[in-house]
């Protein structure tokens, strides 16, 4: 086909900036096209309402999003008082407009309910499964599913300006935290309803906006200053330790054998070779064996 370019196998880690009105897998997929990627995925859904960091990996990456989906997320949030909605956001049906009445003291003791461990019951309209189907199938069909309140910690929330109906925070959570639920809860416990009114997520661990592009921007760029915006695969692993090996150990780690080192013991690693190229992640046991966990195909 005229035009048609050979997918590549490209490695590495891109910090896209999505949208508003984009689903996650509808930004990866631009962002796999736009840089002609064989293999993609990303770290962490955005609801299409949401805007702002979406790791998106590349190859090898995508062996180590574990611990993206694992870290702590940060966002600003806009809450609308008054108003709620079927899915606790901005594109749900209101189905119940109350007065506001909330001074700044009631929002304060509010908020500091959700500070901290809490429980959260996630919301109807989210990909949670149920018997196999998510739980939003059952809520299109009109099926009210009960869902278990789950634990999940706040670790910062701070309140930036409120101004009658609407309010905004910074907050800082665990994975698995439903941003409209606080939304929702925080009207219910204020007594006038809330949705979840623009979400923008700012940090995913350690990595912020601050290293993020969008992806009108990339597509803006030459191909050579785009895949120079790409972070290296062990851009997501700075966290563990460094090990390095001997060729010979180099060869049997890459073939799955736990192999002798002087890492420390009881901790996960990262692991290169003797020419400085990323091998793969493993632990070292007490007795000081190194076990292959994700190992890197070498190209």
């Amino acid at each position: 086909m005229q035009g048609h370019r050979i997918k590549r196998p490209l490695n590495g880690v891109l910090m896209l900036d999505k949208m508003r009105g984009a689903s996650s897998n509808a930004a990866l997929q631009q962002a796999k096209r736009l840089y002609h990627a064989a293999k993609a995925g990303h770290a962490g859904t955005l609801d299409p309402l949401a805007t702002g960091l979406l790791p998106i990996l590349f190859g090898e990456a995508t062996k180590f999003s574990s611990d993206l989906l694992e870290a702590d997320k940060s966002y600003a949030a806009e809450i609308r008082l008054g108003i709620s909605t079927a899915t606790a956001d901005a594109e749900g049906e209101v189905i119940a407009t109350r007065a506001v009445n909330v001074t700044a003291a009631q929002l304060a003791a509010a908020l500091a309910k959700f500070r901290g461990d809490i429980q959260q019951t996630p919301p109807i309209y989210s990909a949670l499964k149920h018997a196999g189907k998510p739980l939003y199938a059952y809520a299109r069909a009109g099926i009210d599913i009960e869902r278990a309140p789950r634990q999940v910690t706040i670790r910062a929330l701070d309140l930036q300006w409120f101004e009658g109906e609407r309010l905004a925070l910074a907050l800082t959570c665990s994975k698995g935290t439903y941003i409209r639920s606080i939304a929702h809860d925080l009207g219910e416990i204020l007594g006038c309803g809330a949705h979840l009114a623009a979400l923008r997520r700012t940090a995913v661990g350690r990595f912020g906006l601050d290293g993020a592009y969008s992806l009108e921007s990339l597509e803006a760029m030459p191909a050579a200053e785009r895949d120079a915006r790409l972070l290296p695969l062990d851009a997501l692993l700075q966290d563990l330790p460094e090990v390095r090996l001997e060729t010979e150990q180099e060869l049997r780690f890459l073939q799955g054998q736990a192999v002798p080192s002087l890492g420390p013991s009881r901790a996960r690693v990262r692991v290169y070779g003797s020419a400085g190229a990323l091998l793969g992640v493993g632990e070292v046991d007490a007795d000081g064996t190194l076990s292959p966990k994700r190992v890197v195909a070498q190209v």
